[in-house]
């Protein structure tokens, strides 16, 4: 193997010792990207001098280096797709691709990498797009520091920023992308870390995952969007140091979990959503470490969740902590710090001294009656959530944070 690694090597820096540089420019010998490509031999550099380049359709089918100086302009004219790659060690980095086309049979992008490896996509601005970035059966490769900025109004005439589909080891880091339809999107897509990117004021979702196993996302920012960010279908997520923020809206939330097993929520921040985590279909997670502020409702539990863990989480002025829609309870809650807890701690130890129940009556009657909402801050509520905390009937009597914490943890 050691062997065969050495003759790898001094092919590449065989080929790579003999690669050219071409300039690009309205006064150079080549004044169009697309000659530049055709001109080019394997891992040759390409400059793009600033200007404006009227191009779309352009294929990238070798190993290229492809390098904008000062942001050059590459306008699609709305014609259709602007790049597509389609070879493995490609490098793009540096342009300003405005124009993408719009169609409805087609989805048109910015940048398009299909059926390729090895390659790296960084410090692009997107503008007046339809898809922004796209990686189509496409495996280790990076999407670093680049701008996405679009301005969809509605789904069914807008794109995603950041669309994986079937593209495995893929790490998408320090991004911006705003005014798309999802931020990020991934389907049938493993293995990929998604790191330190804003996904903010979108139509729909900040993220998106779809039938996606073993990925990360971490230290990401989701603000504003339609619904927050929905995790579909998938197992072995890690979700570390999030921050997930003023995703308002009669179907709105944080982050949605649906059909989601054995995965990891530790860290993250849910802050002013209508409701911060919502979760169907979801077992084996552990939950811990998370701040839930300000939110409608900080976890709505909707049935079929089994065997999770809540430990070490702060629940701070939510109008509700928990809501459940089941008198079953299997899952786990302990040594949480709940601003709404009133017990009391005679031994001085941390821990309450009486349990916390947070599952209201009150929350079980707005999920059956939404309209009863109107009564929140009414004595009535005081007194029928008081009364099912004596004596539960329509709650789990079972769901109690038995070692409740009297400090705000931190960590």
């Amino acid at each position: 193997m050691k062997k065969w690694g050495v003759i790898i090597c001094a092919i590449f820096l065989a080929m790579t010792t003999h690669a050219q540089h071409i300039e690009v420019c309205s006064t150079c010998t080549i004044s169009t990207l697309k000659e530049a490509i055709n001109n080019a031999q394997r891992f040759d550099t390409i400059t793009v001098k600033p200007g404006t380049y009227k191009e779309h359709n352009i294929i990238v089918d070798k190993p290229l280096i492809i390098k904008g100086e000062n942001y050059p302009v590459i306008d699609g004219e709305l014609k259709g797709e602007v790049f597509t790659i389609v070879s493995d060690s490609v490098t793009v980095d540096g342009l300003f691709i405005i124009n993408v086309g719009t169609s409805y049979t087609e989805d048109y992008a910015a940048l398009r990498v299909k059926n390729s490896k090895y390659f790296v996509i960084q410090n692009l601005v997107l503008e007046k797009l339809f898809f922004g970035i796209y990686l189509e059966k496409s495996n280790y490769g990076k999407v670093y520091h680049n701008k996405i900025i679009g301005n969809a109004v509605e789904e069914y005439n807008s794109g995603n920023g950041i669309q994986l589909w079937y593209s495995n080891h893929i790490e998408i880091e320090h991004n911006y992308v705003e005014r798309v339809r999802d931020g990020i999107y991934l389907e049938f897509s493993d293995n990929c870390l998604i790191k330190n990117n804003v996904s903010a004021n979108n139509v729909r979702y900040g993220l998106h995952f779809m039938f996606s196993n073993t990925d990360t996302y971490q230290d990401n920012t989701f603000e504003n969007n339609g619904a927050g960010v929905a995790v579909m279908f998938s197992k072995h997520i890690k979700m570390f140091n999030n921050t997930f923020k003023e995703n308002w809206g009669t179907a709105s939330y944080g982050m949605l979990l649906k059909e989601i097993n054995d995965s990891e929520i530790i860290g993250n921040t849910f802050e002013e959503n209508t409701i911060g985590i919502n979760i169907e279909g979801s077992n084996r997670i552990t939950y811990r470490n998370n701040d839930f502020v300000k939110n409608g409702w900080a976890i709505k539990v909707r049935g079929a969740c089994y065997t999770n863990t809540f430990t070490e989480n702060n629940f701070l002025y939510n109008s509700f902590d928990i809501a459940y829609n089941s008198k079953v309870n299997d899952n786990v809650f302990d040594k949480n710090y709940w601003s709404n807890y009133t017990g009391y701690d005679l031994n001085k130890d941390g821990i309450g001294d009486i349990p916390y129940r947070p599952v209201k009556l009150y929350s079980y009657i707005v999920n059956r009656t939404p309209e009863t909402i109107i009564l929140l801050r009414s004595m009535f509520i005081d007194i029928i959530d008081f009364s099912e905390k004596v004596s539960p009937v329509f709650t789990p009597d079972n769901l109690l944070d038995n070692n409740p914490q009297t400090k705000r943890i931190t960590w």
